[in-house]
């Protein structure tokens, strides 16, 4: 049985269409203990040679990724659970060498150059 199959999760009376729903849960949806998705994912980079990377880099790759698509830092700070935005800011709110361009040329288009 798939630990992320929907239709099992509703089956035991979870709306994984809920705001809340946890991204890694056991059965009983549930937080899973870091060591226990540590062990999924050193597996599935063993299986896909893929290079190692912790779980709190997966966490800062998706907030940046938000950032990226244009989610506000209000948005990214209640996905994170912090319960300020200066945390956020602090840690998250780094600027790719992408979005500074187009900030720049946002800019540029408003003053007219």
């Amino acid at each position: 049985m798939a630990c992320d199959s929907k239709k099992e999760y509703f089956t035991r009376g979870h709306n994984t269409l809920k705001k809340s729903q946890l991204v890694f849960s056991n059965l009983s949806n549930e937080l899973l203990q870091p060591r226990i998705t540590r062990k999924y994912q050193l597996r599935l980079e063993k299986k896909y040679g893929m290079r190692r990377i912790t779980t709190h880099s997966l966490r800062h790759t998706h907030c940046s990724l938000l950032f990226e698509a244009g989610a506000s830092i209000k948005e990214v700070q209640e996905r994170l659970g912090h319960s300020g935005i200066q945390t956020t800011l602090n840690i998250y709110a780094h600027v790719s060498k992408e979005k500074k361009e187009q900030t720049a040329d946002i800019f540029a288009k408003y003053v007219g150059i």
